[in-house]
């Protein structure tokens, strides 16, 4: 059975894999006019709740105009498709990008209004829930057991079981939302992969170093006490999923070497995230 590890409390975790709950931190505290740019990619530090109420509300303005969950999802792909068309000078000198990507689903509405068939669903398209789409350039998605090495069995659970206790460890440190507990578990060279797909406005690139991922992290998971987060095996790993009302909203999962976690991948897209769905 999957652990339940936290719904987002200040109380720090206790007893992983017993079961009990245990919510996670409000926001970090940022020193005044720094918060989210720490040696972080633009855009980097924005917590989850945040990056799905702004895509929600593009899907809202889309839905209102035109009726059609699929038309809706495409003219906000193509709203954030236009915002990763900015080079980073452009990007920065956006004061309010909410107000900005409103503007341009806006303007693809009417774009769509005058040429229907620009945004207009194809009726037999390949769905992208594909549970084997890969993450950035970082491990296949996948859920599920582990599967041992034919030959190896004994070389194969400890290498799973060391993964298990670095994830366990990284997991209770994402539960404190201490960007100290965090540091603590991830090496000196360590970098995060997040993969929005482009339907969400999220980090362009790779974040490295310690200090800066577990900002990173601890941002990302800052926000309303409504996301659930539990152990899980992800690729046939220990891992993380979220999610909102049962609904995946993010999925993590980790490299290790020795007692650190090396690389944090997290999977954000929307289209990746439906075998992940729960009732």
């Amino acid at each position: 059975m999957d652990d339940l590890v936290s719904r987002r409390s200040r109380r720090p975790i206790n007893g992983l894999g017993t079961g009990r709950a245990c919510l996670l931190p409000p926001a970090p505290s940022w020193p005044h006019g720094r918060r989210g740019r720490q040696d972080m990619t633009e855009a980097g530090a924005r917590s989850l709740a945040e990056m799905l109420d702004e895509r929600r509300h593009l899907l809202e303005i889309a839905l209102w105009m035109f009726g059609s969950a699929a038309t809706a999802d495409l003219i906000v792909q193509e709203t954030y498709r236009r915002w990763y068309a900015l080079n980073d000078e452009e990007r920065a000198g956006i004061a309010v990008p909410r107000a900005w990507l409103t503007r341009v689903a806006g303007g693809i509405c009417l774009e769509s209004l005058a040429t229907p068939a620009a945004f207009r669903p194809p009726s037999a398209a390949p769905r992208s829930d594909s549970a084997s789409a890969p993450v950035a350039d970082g491990p296949v998605l996948r859920g599920g057991a582990a599967r041992h090495v034919s030959g190896r069995p004994t070389f194969r659970k400890a290498m799973l079981d060391r993964h298990d206790r670095v994830a366990r460890r990284f997991a209770a440190a994402c539960g404190t939302g201490d960007v100290a507990a965090l540091k603590a578990v991830l090496a000196a060279e360590a970098l995060v992969v997040s993969d929005g797909g482009g339907k969400l406005r999220t980090s362009v690139r790779p974040t490295y170093g310690a200090d800066a991922v577990a900002r990173f992290i601890a941002a990302l998971l800052a926000g309303p006490p409504d996301i659930l987060v539990t152990i899980e095996s992800v690729n046939g790993r220990t891992g993380l999923a979220l999610r909102r009302a049962g609904r995946a909203v993010a999925v993590v999962s980790v490299s290790v070497a020795g007692d650190e976690v090396t690389a944090v991948w997290i999977v954000l897209n929307p289209d990746k995230l439906h075998r992940w769905h729960r009732p």
